[in-house]
């Protein structure tokens, strides 16, 4: 009995995870990067200092609204299933910009060696879109040759 509800369990979830994880994803991707997009982020400062470190030749106003318009496409790209690809380079690419601060900027991200502050731990939580950035890949379709 108690396999039968297991395997119940675990079908349902192989049939919800792809809408789960394209809807989690957009989510994530389309809020945040909307409130980049009104200058409401309360990543916004974190940015800045990033920014003035990397690229300090742009002005920080031009970069964020550019960044979450980026977050908020990146967001559609992953909820329509054709897009997931595009939607999968550009995470690449955000993932490594979002990292940037752990080694970067030490001294907003780190309290102590393994203590991250409120900033570093909004940054690791990244390791959990990247995990179901990895599932969404894992059940697409290879393409085809023609």
């Amino acid at each position: 009995m108690i396999n039968i509800i297991d395997r119940h369990i675990i079908n349902k979830c192989r049939r919800i995870f792809p809408f789960a994880a394209r809807t989690s994803l957009f989510i994530i991707y389309f809020w945040f990067g909307l409130l980049k997009v009104l200058g409401t982020s309360p990543a916004n400062p974190l940015v800045d200092s990033l920014l003035k470190s990397t690229m300090p030749f742009l002005t920080f106003q031009s970069f964020i609204f550019f960044f979450g318009i980026l977050e908020m496409v990146i967001g559609i790209c992953f909820l329509i299933p054709n897009f997931n690809r595009i939607a999968g380079l550009l995470f690449l690419g955000h993932m490594a910009t979002t990292f940037m601060p752990l080694v970067m900027l030490p001294v907003l991200t780190w309290q102590s060696p393994f203590v991250p502050t409120l900033e570093g731990q909004y940054i690791i939580k990244n390791v959990a879109l990247m995990a179901t950035a990895v599932g969404l890949a894992s059940i697409m379709k290879p393409l085809e040759k023609k």
